[in-house]
């Protein structure tokens, strides 16, 4: 992991420093996390894709590890909206087909990396990754959460079975989105994954 200590911290030089937009170096370091994982990101890689220099990256970001936070921000803020509004969808049907029509979009856009950016950096950590994993974990159980209080309020609306168990329900949602977002990594295409959706749509537990 990288980190910049009193020993290593860049020395003062003379000239005006290095203007460049945070805006667009973040979003420049969303798509190098997105695209190849925080392990697999190396700070060579960021600063290039950024457009500054190291010292300039951890005094506007930090270290590698709170740009990716920063990063994971924005990635769940612009990328993920959907996941938000699925929630709002009148049935638990409806809230499933948003997610998962959501994620194909995401996960097959043309102006994106392919897959999911948690799921890439998540399965891909090492052991100096470890935060990184738990980090991301933490998010995963609050939108779990969210998403097993929406399914437990369709049971109690006669939406779904009585019997049905709203978390067993979420774990068979969020294994679907996680097994596409390994196959758009892997070269599926929109099409094929909207044939995903359609079959899991169609085996949709009903009351």
């Amino acid at each position: 992991m990288e980190s910049i200590t009193t020993a290593d911290a860049p020395v003062p030089t003379r000239g005006r420093p290095r203007e460049f937009c945070p805006d667009a170096a973040l979003s420049a370091a969303l798509g190098v996390f997105w695209a190849k994982g925080y392990d697999g990101a190396s700070m060579a890689d960021l600063t290039a894709a950024m457009g500054i220099t190291k010292p300039s990256l951890y005094a506007a970001f930090g270290n590698k590890e709170q740009l990716f936070h920063q990063a994971l921000d924005r990635y769940e803020a612009e990328k993920l909206a959907y996941t938000r509004e699925a929630l709002k969808q009148p049935t638990a049907r409806a809230v499933a087909e948003h997610f998962m029509r959501g994620a194909v979009a995401a996960q097959t856009s043309t102006c994106d990396p392919k897959g999911c950016m948690g799921v890439i950096s998540a399965t891909a950590c090492g052991a100096e990754g470890d935060s990184i994993k738990a980090h991301i974990m933490e998010r995963r159980q609050s939108s779990n959460a969210a998403l097993v209080a929406r399914f437990e309020q369709a049971r109690q609306d006669g939406d779904l079975p009585q019997h049905l168990d709203p978390q067993g329900l979420a774990y068979y949602l969020y294994a679907i989105l996680q097994g596409m977002a390994v196959l758009a990594t892997s070269g599926a295409t929109r099409a094929d994954l909207d044939g995903v959706v359609t079959i899991a749509l169609s085996m949709w537990p009903t009351s």
